[in-house]
């Protein structure tokens, strides 16, 4: 087969995603950056480079205060390069000799910062990625709105029946209102789907509204297994999914709406760390893992749903990687302030030669981290069975 029509065949099946990926990542990777670049001019240090990509500059300018703002070949990525970063000898450019700061250098340097500081400074970058979540849903709150049913009665209102389910055969229909089960009122969906999923091989009396008659309808729910938290729990199901009725979006105040920013950005940060920690001890599977790959085939199909999902997706994109950024790796910025925390302990930095090793390891950890969850996207995006049938 000609490598040319591959290639483009290949290109044909990632590229859909690509833009609206390219767009998220690098809205995100700006405000991660910019958190350290705040932070780092408030704390009076001379910031050399704003970079959002890596590899050769394709744009850029520089500022009155002498940063280089920039757009690099490579979009993946980003960074901050500020003056003194690495230690209290700089290299002359003109001469390539080495010499101490003088001292208004050292006023600028990062290296001479109070560790107070330069903890703000590499903290800034995911704090302002939880930041962006908090604001991103409070905006959506606030201008879009919560979708809320009309009437609360119609959550009990069947949807749909599955085929050759048992309320299939017990003859329920869409469009049925769950009124009580067992004699017990029910109002929402969410109370029926309880009190099903607790009686798994239990016979159930079901009183439901057809049309403007009341009718008794007897149901076994079928017992199931699912996966809850990790571990496999057996449940009732009948076969059937709810219908809220119409929905429509109810806005809410700016403080209500900075309040459930808050607690939605909580909830999906206790969700994630809950998961990682399910992974460490077998809960869950690494195989969930994903990449860019998968970033960009959900960016893609979360963005054809519309402006609203797709900065749903962005707020919880950042919630991931604010938090993955504090993991204590050397190379993230949690490894960067576990050495400041190690440095409070010992009241002087790390031994240089520890925190090069450090971040050696932390170097491969992220390598072989960033190899095995594309090998996951490969195979969970079907992208290894759909290039062996272009050569089949």
């Amino acid at each position: 087969m000609d490598i040319i029509l591959v290639t483009q065949s290949i290109l044909s099946f990632l590229w859909n995603p690509i833009l609206t990926f390219l767009i998220g990542i690098t809205i995100l990777v700006f405000v991660h950056e910019f958190g350290h670049y705040i932070v780092a001019r408030w704390c009076k240090v001379r910031v050399e480079i704003f970079s959002v990509g890596f590899g050769r500059e394709i744009f850029g300018w520089t500022d009155k205060n002498g940063t280089r703002w920039k757009i690099a070949s490579i979009p993946l990525g980003g960074y901050v390069k500020m003056f003194g970063e690495g230690d209290a000898i700089i290299r002359d450019e003109d001469s390539q000799s080495e010499r101490e700061m003088t001292e208004a250098e050292r006023k600028v340097s990062f290296y001479h910062k109070r560790l107070s500081h330069r903890a703000y400074i590499v903290a800034a970058g995911p704090a302002i990625n939880f930041i962006f979540a908090i604001l991103a849903f409070a905006i959506l709150f606030f201008a879009v709105g919560v979708p809320t049913p009309v009437n609360d009665k119609q959550l009990s209102v069947v949807g749909s029946v599955l085929p050759d389910s048992p309320a299939y055969h017990s003859g329920f229909s869409a469009g049925d209102q769950i009124l009580a089960i067992n004699g017990k009122d029910i109002l929402y969906f969410a109370e029926l789907k309880k009190v099903v999923e607790a009686s798994a091989g239990q016979k159930l009396s079901v009183k439901i509204l057809r049309g403007k008659k009341e009718k008794i309808l007897n149901v076994i729910p079928k017992p199931t297994d699912i996966k809850i938290d990790g571990q496999y729990k057996k449940v009732g199901r009948l076969g059937i999914t709810g219908d809220p009725g119409e929905l429509v979006n109810i806005k809410q105040g700016f403080s209500e709406s900075l309040l459930n920013g808050c607690v939605k950005t909580y909830e999906f940060s206790k969700r994630i760390l809950v998961f990682v920690g399910n992974i460490f001890i077998g809960k869950e599977s690494t195989s969930e893992l994903g990449g860019i790959l998968r970033i960009a085939d959900i960016s893609g199909k979360v963005a054809d749903q519309g402006f609203a999902n797709y900065i749903s997706f962005l707020a919880i994109l950042s919630i991931n990687l604010g938090l993955i950024n504090l993991f204590p790796i050397p190379m993230l910025d949690g490894g960067h302030l576990a050495f400041y925390f190690f440095e409070a302990l010992r009241g002087k930095p790390l031994a240089e030669k520890t925190q090069e090793y450090g971040l050696r390891v932390g170097f491969a950890l992220v390598i072989a981290l960033f190899l095995f969850v594309t090998w996951n996207d490969f195979i969970n995006l079907g992208f290894i069975n759909y290039v062996s049938n272009l050569f089949g």
